[in-house]
């Protein structure tokens, strides 16, 4: 149930997800007694954003989530990225085919469909990867038309639409491929049907993102489909970062629950999607004065990933926002950043996040259990775009519809465990950003990906295309980087782009944030339709290095795909990157180079002094030159005539 409403003015999806999620790691059993791996960072942290003594506590508290609940069936953990408040939505890197093709696709529970542009659609946007072309796959197979489906006019194969609540929609056929989760996925590449997109419109159509990753409940869901063939277990946790920090991780598979994690039951009957019951709000200590019923019609209470605010029936918004109001004290009200929307928002609370519990009530969410999920001001508001220090509601009025909606701003910093096999939903308040922070790790070499003579078995050993290497270079005890490297394939011929490589070196170091002289070519290919480049980002000015601060910031902007090119440079892929810690060679080591021609420089110069002065000398004692009266001149033979 894809609801997401952009109120910032940017393209969004059908299915905004505001969602930075857990990356969890299977452990061994303890009879085995194999570490579990650490993890990389999912996001791009600010110091003062991270204590010493809180991220001690939270990996304490992380080594008890490491165990998971069933060691046979291996999880998929996959990155997020993007972030509320700039796109509305996350993302996931999803591969599709043999070879892979990579796509972007928003995290939504509540669609129930994964689908992505087909190369043959005549209606889609312009989206951040190129689009699917079944026939570049070796592997893929269309969906034949059969009575568990809708089929095309020719009932040849099987087609699906998907319509959402601001009106965008999106429609194709059906296909079965090899999907691949990442390298960071302990979960081998599976056979699984997805859409292949002929048509989108609405924000569907004019998003950054490719398309979506259902995981609601539904016979195509990717979860179901995971679930049914028995190769993950029914289950899977996502953790939501704060208001300053993007990107986050997923886990598909089951793991064990925090001791403190708070449940509440979800009825799969109820509601087609992931509800709750809940049964009261307090605003700073006080329950609001509402029948616990209002939260109970309709759909219920629904918990949705592809929406990005919260919305309550009229009657609860109404309660809420005057709880709120009421126990604000020493802040203005004033306008909201867009004119088209009457936003609730407030001057003068200042740009800490930290200390907004000083201006701002928590609030709580009572369960049916009488289990109490607590939400700090992060959780139900937003950033004012125009105004510093000052913040908006994210908390509307659901129009006259009395079903209770809740998107990613009600579970920023928040571990959710949607365990649908026990039929419950479960929420941990913790910082996920510093959680992660403390957490690197690298999984060892992907498997080999299958050639094209391999079968459609569903355990196929196959990678996804060429992930990131060398993460082992930026941990937290290394605080200096010598040299980023990254590998970049543009959709430009060769003799296109050499002409305008000094233009392009601009726009990177523009969308990397840093000096052009810090962005070098270090080789170009030729590769028919499109170009290979090696690129290298140097430290700036004479440095010798660059913190490891600065390295994760330019590291996380090339992950993000936070380069955008103009049309003229088609699109790129990022094929691979790596770091090289700073150079320990002596200065004439590593300016061998140099020092040698400089070498030969002087000699030349000396050779051409000595030889001018020769000359010069020469010339001085040549046959013109005077001689005193008298001087004895020595005897010369006369030449013959």
């Amino acid at each position: 149930m894809a609801r997401e409403i952009d109120r910032l003015g940017d393209t969004a999806t059908a299915a905004a997800a505001a969602f930075i999620v857990l990356l969890l790691l299977p452990g061994a059993t303890a009879a085995a007694a194999k570490p579990p791996p650490l993890v990389l960072p999912l996001v791009l942290s600010y110091p003062n954003s991270t204590r010493r003594d809180a991220a001690a506590n939270h990996f304490l508290r992380l080594r008890h989530l490491q165990k998971v609940e069933d060691p046979s069936h291996p999880n998929a953990h996959m990155r997020l990225h993007d972030d509320l408040l700039t796109n509305g939505y996350y993302t996931t890197r999803l591969y599709i085919g043999t070879p892979p093709q990579e796509f972007a696709l928003i995290v939504d529970s509540g669609s129930t469909v994964t689908y992505v542009p087909c190369s043959s659609c005549e209606q889609c946007g312009n989206h951040q990867d190129p689009r699917f072309q079944p026939d570049l796959s070796s592997t893929y197979e269309p969906v034949k038309c059969n009575i568990d489906c809708s089929c095309d006019n020719e009932k040849n194969q099987c087609v699906y639409e998907r319509q959402y609540a601001e009106m965008s929609s999106s429609s194709g056929v059906l296909g079965e491929d090899i999907v691949s989760f990442g390298k960071e996925s302990a979960l081998k590449p599976q056979r699984a049907v997805f859409g292949c997109e002929n048509s989108e419109t609405g924000d569907l159509f004019t998003q950054h993102a490719d398309g979506i990753m259902g995981l609601g409940r539904g016979q195509l869901s990717i979860m179901d489909q995971l679930v049914d063939k028995g190769i993950i277990s029914d289950s899977f946790s996502l953790c939501y970062g704060g208001m300053n920090i993007g990107g986050g991780a997923m886990v598909l598979g089951g793991i064990s629950p925090p001791s403190n994690m708070v449940f509440s039951h979800s009825d799969p009957v109820r509601s087609p999607y992931y509800n709750i019951e809940l049964k009261e709000l307090h605003v700073a200590g006080k329950a609001l004065r509402l029948d616990p019923k209002i939260f109970n019609r309709k759909h219920g209470t629904v918990l949705d990933s592809g929406t990005t605010y919260a919305y309550l029936p009229e009657q609860a918004f109404v309660a809420f926002k005057d709880a709120i109001m009421s126990n604000l004290h020493s802040l203005k009200q004033i306008r909201g950043p867009d004119p088209n929307y009457n936003d609730i928002c407030f001057a003068g609370a200042g740009s800490d996040i930290s200390q907004l519990s000083k201006a701002f009530p928590d609030v709580d969410m009572v369960f049916e259990n009488r289990q109490k999920l607590s939400l700090s001001p992060e959780n139900y508001l937003f950033r004012h775009s125009k105004v510093e220090g000052a913040y908006c509601l994210g908390v509307f009025q659901n129009g006259k519809d009395p079903t209770t909606l809740l998107g990613g701003i009600i579970v920023r910093n928040t571990l959710v465990t949607y365990d649908r096999q026990n039929e419950r939903i479960g929420f941990w308040k913790t910082n996920c950003s510093e959680l992660w922070e403390q957490l690197h790790t690298s999984e060892g070499a992907p498997s080999p990906a299958p050639s094209s003579s391999s079968d459609t078995n569903s355990n196929i050993n196959m990678a996804p295309a060429i992930s990131p290497s060398g993460l082992n270079t930026i941990l937290p005890g290394q605080l200096e980087v010598g040299l980023i490297n990254f590998d970049m394939s543009i959709n430009v011929t060769y003799a296109e782009l050499v002409p305008h490589i000094t233009e392009l070196a601009a726009l990177i170091a523009h969308e990397l944030e840093i000096d052009l002289d810090q962005v070098h070519v270090m080789n170009i290919t030729s590769k028919g339709n499109y170009t290979l480049i090696k690129w290298a980002i140097f430290p700036a000015g004479s440095a010798k290095f660059m913190s490891n601060k600065t390295a994760m910031a330019i590291i996380y902007r090339l992950t993000e795909h936070r380069i955008h090119l103009p049309d003229n440079f088609g699109s790129y892929q990022l094929l691979e990157w790596n770091v090289e810690p700073p150079s320990r060679r002596k200065w004439w080591q590593r300016h061998f180079v140099a020092v040698i021609v400089g070498i030969l420089v002087v000699l030349m110069l000396s050779f051409s002094a000595l030889l001018a002065w020769y000359i010069w000398r020469n010339k001085i004692r040549g046959p013109g030159t005077y001689r005193p009266v008298g001087a004895t001149l020595p005897e010369q033979e006369l030449q013959p005539l």
